[in-house]
């Protein structure tokens, strides 16, 4: 039908006008012809394709509404003419070779634009639909999405070079060698990203919503994008910090997401005691403490030793063997450290099922609270330095 029109406009040109084919005019007149028979194609593919994307909204699947958008659907329809008219240039400019020949070159440079483009919006897409059905939500593939497109337009660089030039592409690939160097330093970022990305995502060690600490970089947050060329991080205190990704590979960071995973956050508390206030206890103590349920859970050879720091340190690893908030799947101690000039170091090591900060600080302090208040009732005295109220009681 394209082919027809184009046939009786060339026919209205000859007899009307008294032209003929290799004319400059008519050959001016039919480009227009042609633009605007493409234009129309354009507009009739894109109102066909508008139909498509109005069915695929009201489909009960949601993936397809991610794949098959409003871009990829003008991408299609981009391409559309460019065929139609590649379609028609055998019937035209018989007689004026030279137009024809370079017609066929921007006709063919256009479709493999058209096709590149729509490989690319259809790649994004594709990464779209599978971040919305949580496939790739938590891993850094964004990069190797990204890598895919840089390829693609690489790809279409050359291919749309050797056809400008009428050279083959292993010919433009064998110049772009010879300015390696230079493009070595202009994609440097991009090139050592890729690399990253790869080695990050293939180690598993950088995803989507994990918690970071590079203390060289001055991050501390939560990641909450992984691109080709940057990482990027809200920190606790709400400010954006962004880093290369191969900064993250050349040097260390703590990635705290495996802690979350096992659902155990260590607590590794210290208590100072006044060396001077370990003693053993008397019989009425043992009793009175045996009566409040503090000795609850020690044999009575542990006890029979008397030493209150000692009981202490019993009554609290039974404490934390007991209580539901601490991950019993986990390692719980309580140890003596060595001693120092601030006191006895007595240690309290455990992990909590709460991972998250405020619950875990709660639960933290609930403990610790529990802690220094019983330590009063073994006769025990926490050191710390000496204050200005300490010093007039003295006086």
């Amino acid at each position: 039908m394209i082919t027809k029109i184009l046939s009786t406009a060339r026919h209205f040109l000859e007899t009307n006008l008294s032209m003929t084919s290799g004319d400059v005019v008519m050959d001016i007149l039919l480009m227009l012809v042609i633009a605007l028979v493409a234009i129309g194609v354009y507009y009739v593919a894109k109102g066909v394709l508008y139909f498509v994307e109005i069915l695929v909204e009201k489909t009960p699947t949601t993936w397809d509404d991610d794949l098959i958008t409003y871009r990829l659907m003008r991408a299609v329809a981009q391409l559309a003419p460019a065929i139609a008219v590649n379609h028609m240039l055998p019937t035209l400019f018989v007689e004026s070779p030279v137009t024809q020949h370079w017609a066929k070159i921007f006709t063919t440079f256009y479709i493999l634009w058209a096709i590149v483009h729509l490989l690319v919006v259809l790649t994004g897409n594709i990464y779209t639909a599978l971040y919305h059905r949580g496939k790739l939500r938590r891993y850094a593939v964004k990069g190797v999405f990204q890598m895919i497109k840089l390829v693609l337009i690489g790809v279409g660089v050359v291919v749309g070079a050797s056809i400008l030039v009428g050279k083959s592409p292993t010919a433009i690939l064998t110049a772009i060698g010879a300015s390696a160097a230079v493009l070595m330093l202009v994609f440097k970022d991009t090139i050592m990203g890729l690399v990253a990305s790869v080695q990050l995502t293939a180690n598993n060690m950088l995803r989507r919503g994990d918690w970071i600490v590079a203390s060289t970089h001055g991050i501390d947050g939560e990641v909450e994008d992984v691109s080709l060329t940057t990482v990027k991080v809200r920190n606790w205190d709400n400010s954006i910090s962004t880093i290369p990704p191969y900064s993250l590979i050349s040097d260390s960071f703590r990635n705290y997401q495996a802690m979350r995973d096992l659902g155990g956050r260590r607590v590794e508390r210290n208590i100072l005691i006044d060396v001077n206030s370990v003693r053993f206890l008397s019989p009425q103590e043992i009793a009175e403490l045996k009566e409040h349920g503090r000795l609850e859970g020690i044999s009575e050879e542990k006890i029979a030793s008397g030493i209150n720091v000692q009981l202490l340190r019993y009554s609290l690893e039974h404490f934390l063997t007991h209580d539901n908030r601490v991950n019993h799947k986990m390692l719980t101690m309580v140890r003596q450290m060595a001693p120092t000039a601030t006191g006895l170091p007595l240690q309290l090591y455990f992990f909590t099922h709460s991972t998250g900060w405020k619950d875990f600080e709660r639960v933290q302090s609930d403990i610790m609270d529990h802690v220094y208040a019983l330590t009063r009732e073994f006769g025990i005295t926490m050191f710390q330095s000496p204050s200005g109220t300490d010093i007039k009681d003295r006086l």
